[in-house]
C-alpha cells in the first residue's frame, strides 16, 4: 500500500494507474477506522472486480470545516498507525493522509453547498456541517479523480446530499451506498462510539430497538403519527438519551411525507452525554 501525504503524490499514484487503464475507487474517511469503513472498501473492490479490477484510494482527513463545535474537532478520535494497518490488511492500494494546510490553502474562499438538503434534519442541529462535507468531498473528487466512491447508509442524509451534488454538478463519479454495519448488540458502528462512557454505550442500543420497532410497524401498515409517537416513546424510555430529532422522510429524496405509502427512512439523532449519535432505517409498507 502506498502512503501519500500530498496532493501531488496521490495524483502521481493515480496517474500511473490511469496509464494502465485501470479504474479507481475512493473511500473518504476521517479515520478511527472500524468494520463499517472496511465494508466500504469491500463494496468498492467488488465494483472494481466486476470491471476487471482496479485500485482503491482511502483518504483519512479530519475535516475541520465539518465541525460546528471546536471541542468536537479536538476530541475526534485519531489513530493513524492502526488505520494504516487495517487498510493494508483490507487490500487498500493507496492511503491519502493530507494535512489541513495541504487541503485548504491560505485565503481560500470557495465552498460547495447543496442548499436545500443541507439545511434540514442534521443540518438544523449542526449548521454548516454539510457545507463542509460537500466542499471536502468535491476537493477529494478533484484531487483523486475516482470513477466510483463508496459512502455508508448510516449517514443517510450525507449519502443523499452527495448523490444530489454529483447529479447537479455533472461529476463523473458513481456513488455506491453501503448498508449500515452494526455491533452484536445492534448499535451502528461509528468512530464516535469510542467517546461514549460504558453507561452511555449500553444506553445507546435504544436507537436500534426504536428502529427495529419502527420497521415492524411500517411493514404492518401503521400511520405516520403512530410511528413517530412510538419512536419517541421508546427513545424517551432511556433516561440517558436526549432526543435531538426524529424524522420520517421519503427514502429517495428526504422530502416530507403526509402518509406512509412508499419507501420511507426513519432518521434519529440522539445525544448520550456530549456525544451525538445518528442512526437510520428504511422501511416499506
Amino acid at each position: 500500500m502506498q502512503i501519500c501525504r500530498s496532493k501531488q503524490a496521490i495524483r502521481d499514484c493515480v496517474g500511473q494507474w490511469r496509464h494502465q487503464g485501470r479504474p479507481v475507487a475512493l473511500v473518504a474517511t476521517m479515520g478511527a477506522l472500524h468494520e463499517g469503513h472496511l465494508q466500504l472498501l469491500t463494496r468498492a473492490r467488488a465494483w472494481l472486480d466486476e470491471r476487471g479490477g482496479g485500485h482503491i484510494v482511502t483518504s483519512i482527513f479530519v475535516n475541520p470545516t465539518q465541525f460546528d463545535q471546536a471541542a468536537d474537532l479536538i476530541h475526534y478520535p485519531r489513530d493513524e498507525a492502526n488505520d494504516l494497518r487495517l487498510l493494508d490488511q483490507a487490500g487498500c492500494d493507496a492511503a491519502f493522509l493530507p494535512t489541513v494546510d495541504e487541503i485548504y490553502r491560505p485565503g481560500a474562499q470557495s465552498v460547495v453547498e447543496v442548499t436545500g438538503l443541507s439545511k434540514m434534519l442534521i443540518g438544523r442541529l449542526r449548521p454548516g456541517h454539510f457545507r463542509g462535507m460537500t466542499t471536502i468531498v468535491t476537493k477529494l473528487f478533484n484531487i483523486v479523480g475516482p470513477d466510483v466512491a463508496a459512502f455508508g447508509e448510516k449517514d443517510y442524509q450525507q449519502l443523499t446530499i452527495v448523490r444530489q451534488m454529483v447529479a447537479d454538478l455533472d461529476m463523473p463519479v458513481e456513488i455506491l451506498g453501503v448498508p449500515t454495519v452494526r455491533e452484536a448488540d445492534g448499535l451502528a458502528m461509528s468512530s464516535r462510539n469510542r467517546r461514549l462512557t460504558p453507561e452511555d454505550r449500553k444506553a445507546a442500543t435504544v436507537l436500534n430497538r426504536a428502529l427495529d420497532r419502527g420497521q415492524e410497524m411500517v411493514e404492518q401498515g401503521c400511520g405516520l403519527t403512530a410511528l413517530r409517537g412510538e419512536l419517541r416513546r421508546i427513545l424517551q424510555s432511556e433516561p440517558r438519551a436526549t432526543i435531538g430529532s426524529i424524522d420520517i422522510r421519503d427514502a429517495q429524496n428526504l422530502s416530507r411525507i403526509t402518509r406512509i405509502d412508499r419507501s420511507i427512512v426513519m432518521l434519529l439523532a440522539v445525544r448520550f452525554g456530549d456525544v451525538l449519535l445518528i442512526d437510520q432505517r428504511t422501511a416499506c409498507p
